[in-house]
């Protein structure tokens, strides 16, 4: 059968794509690339241009297969579309390690870094390093044994993974809230009460049906009245994918944890690192568990005394001692009474194709590049859009689909991820192509989507990770955009770009009222301002707290004593927390960034990269947040190196020096 995922596409041919081509594709494009490294293993006399550019070219051509099979099963899920992806996941893995373990291959590298090295251009011999380096983390050295078992629990938790994300989505979908009584609605905002509305008319009922997705649980927890209602949300949200709550059972996340701890316990061991922190840190930035310890209890213990205050005060708010399901919704009720100011009062004035509009404008006034909207490009859903990005002389240089609504096929939170990567070899050029996945509260009816400030602060989030991706320079694949970048610095161009959207100068672009079209007031631009700094012990404390959660998880992992996830979260929240948390909580079961992303032992780079950004963007206010020549030494030093420098490095030419933590604190009023 013709299979679209096998064309040489600039896009994928999305309107074409079906479940039933995913396998053929993949096993076509494994078993080329499984001869062409036979063939380079083979050449007697190994360079940088036989053996280095053709690989870079076949890893290229499996990502644009494989981009699209991914992709697909995250924002429209269904039985045919998780099947394929779940067959694809281990031949991926199994490749991956295979080719890691190739030791002819390891042995061209070498020679290749041993007689080109010094003529080699900085980004091409950083290429061949990295290469080197995770040969050996896959066990090129290994003897014939360990190296099958590594391959086998490499297959193993790439399977465990997918399955860990599917249960949580699986439970969220499960889930229903049917409302009968009108008077259980209180303060509910209109635009979730219509949608309730409709998803009931739909299943042909009566009143209000309330599902589980991300901006309906937000709307609720922040500002029902009803507290039977918010803990039952609650319940429902941090029960996920566990033995507790409405789907107790069904969806259990409880066994995959302990597996997927186990082997990476044992993968690391194999490779002789005492523990699988030890494992991850070896491509960051930080660089023993230690300093990423002392980096979590330094921010903790600088947090606690205010975010200890915080909640005192919440509670005197309140008139009462407070449970979980109680703080979003008194925290919203003490900031509106502050500020005067609310997240659902400020909706009006962020129409989705405003801030749109805002965002571009932001991009293009310290970059140069303008984003135009192209008609007619197919996609998997009629909400989705695309854009071409180009330079400041007309020239296209990049593109990017937004697909920003929550649909029940679509699994919950935001992300930036690989369409099609940068490429520029002497086999051809590619632009690269990004996916911007967002869960805002969809239209209803002829009105656009609203959004609070904190989806606003989301959308800029992951447009960073896009420039990041779509403004690289670099041509080897393997380190251009985000890849080779190290993990605890990615996040520096998305949490940067976070800023602007407190400044005084931006909110005017990103602003409009829905119905006069009027930018937001000064006075309510003001009180917005403030809100910036509210609560900010209490946030941090709360990532630090996860991060913590993550990392002791993967540190102090014991083969005779198990996961002991229970044990672990409890440890945390004694040395950490300040609020309270329910006895049925659990939260780990629905922790995907851990079990199923990158984020393993890795969960501090949140705010390790928050530092990053926050030093960054105290340059641009130092000289004015548009001013070109900083916005062109950010773009030189960070967003279009890629990989092809280290990240410490990239920073100190971007900034002049190292890092600074007290930029972060005092960017959110802490250092105060």
């Amino acid at each position: 059968m013709e299979n679209p995922l096998l064309e040489d596409f600039e896009r994928p041919p999305f309107e074409r794509i079906r479940p039933e081509h995913a396998r053929p594709a993949l096993e076509q494009v494994l078993a080329e690339n499984r001869a062409l490294i036979g063939a380079l293993a083979a050449l007697p006399e190994p360079s940088f241009a036989t053996v280095v550019e053709p690989l870079e070219e076949a890893a290229h051509r499996l990502s644009r297969v494989f981009s699209p099979i991914g992709h697909l099963n995250g924002v429209a899920n269904s039985e045919a579309t998780r099947a394929a992806y779940n067959e694809c996941v281990p031949l991926i893995a199994g490749y991956a390690a295979e080719l890691g373990q190739n030791g002819a291959l390891a042995s061209a590298y070498r020679h290749i870094l041993e007689r080109e090295g010094g003529a080699l251009d900085p980004a091409a011999r950083k290429l061949v390093v990295n290469a080197l380096r995770d040969f050996t983390l896959a066990g090129v050295d290994l003897p014939d044994a360990p190296k099958a078992k590594l391959r086998a629990i490499l297959e193993r938790l790439a399977t465990l993974g997918a399955k860990f994300a599917e249960n949580v989505l699986d439970a969220a979908k499960a889930y229903e809230r049917r409302i009968v009584e009108e008077n259980e609605l209180a303060g509910l905002p209109p635009n979730l009460l219509a949608r309730a509305a409709a998803d009931a008319a739909a299943a042909g009922q009566s009143g209000w049906t309330l599902k589980l997705d991300q901006p309906t649980y937000l709307a609720v927890m922040t500002n029902a009245e009803s507290e039977r209602l918010r803990r039952d949300l609650y319940e429902a949200w941090v029960t996920r994918a566990s033995d507790r709550g409405p789907s107790a059972g069904r969806f259990d996340n409880a066994g995959l944890i302990e597996e997927i701890l186990g082997l990476r316990h044992e993968l690391a061991q194999l490779l002789s690192f005492p523990t699988f922190a030890d494992f991850a840190l070896a491509t960051r930035m930080a660089k023993t568990p230690v300093q990423v310890r002392q980096f979590l209890d330094d921010l903790a213990a600088r947090c606690r005394p205010a975010a200890t205050a915080e909640f005192a005060e919440l509670e005197r708010f309140a008139g009462r001692s407070l449970q979980p399901w109680d703080l979003a919704f008194y925290s919203e009720r003490l900031k509106r009474s502050r500020f005067h100011v609310s997240q659902e009062e400020l909706r009006s004035y962020f129409p989705l194709p405003k801030v749109l509009e805002g965002l571009f404008t932001v991009a293009h006034r310290l970059y140069g590049v303008r984003a135009r909207e192209r008609s007619g490009v197919a996609a998997w859903h009629p909400s989705v859009r695309y854009y071409d990005l180009e330079d400041a002389a007309g020239r296209r240089i990049a593109g990017f689909y937004l697909d920003p609504y929550s649909r029940p096929e679509k699994r919950s939170g935001a992300w930036m991820d690989e369409c099609v990567i940068a490429k520029s070899l002497a086999s051809g050029r590619s632009l690269p192509i990004a996916y911007l996945v967002c869960n805002f509260p969809p239209p209803v009816a002829k009105a656009p989507s609203l959004l609070t400030h904190d989806d606003v602060t989301t959308l800029f989030h992951e447009f960073g990770h896009g420039l990041h991706h779509m403004l690289t320079r670099v041509g080897y694949p393997s380190i251009a955009g985000i890849n080779g970048v190290s993990w605890d610095a990615v996040e520096l161009p998305s949490q940067f770009m976070e800023n602007f959207v407190w400044r005084p100068e931006v909110l005017p672009l990103i602003s409009a009222h829905v119905d006069s079209g009027e930018a937001l007031p000064a006075e309510l631009l003001e009180r917005l301002l403030g809100t910036r700094t509210f609560h900010a012990a209490l946030d941090t404390l709360r990532q630090v707290e996860l991060a913590s959660f993550d990392f002791d998880l993967h540190a102090q992992y014991a083969k005779e004593r198990g996961a002991n996830v229970a044990a672990t979260m409890a440890e945390v929240r004694r040395r950490v927390s300040v609020v309270p948390t329910a006895e049925f909580n659990r939260m780990p079961c629905s922790f995907t960034h851990i079990f199923a992303g990158g984020y393993a032992a890795g969960y501090y780079s949140y705010k390790w990269a928050e530092v990053l950004a926050a030093d960054a963007f105290e340059a641009f206010e130092e000289a004015g947040i548009f001013d070109r020549a900083t916005a062109a030494r950010f773009h030189d030093a960070i967003l279009s190196r890629g990989g092809s420098l280290d990240a410490m490095q990239a920073f100190i030419d971007f900034r002049g020096r190292e890092p600074d933590l007290g930029a972060l604190l005092r960017q959110t009023g802490i250092a105060a």
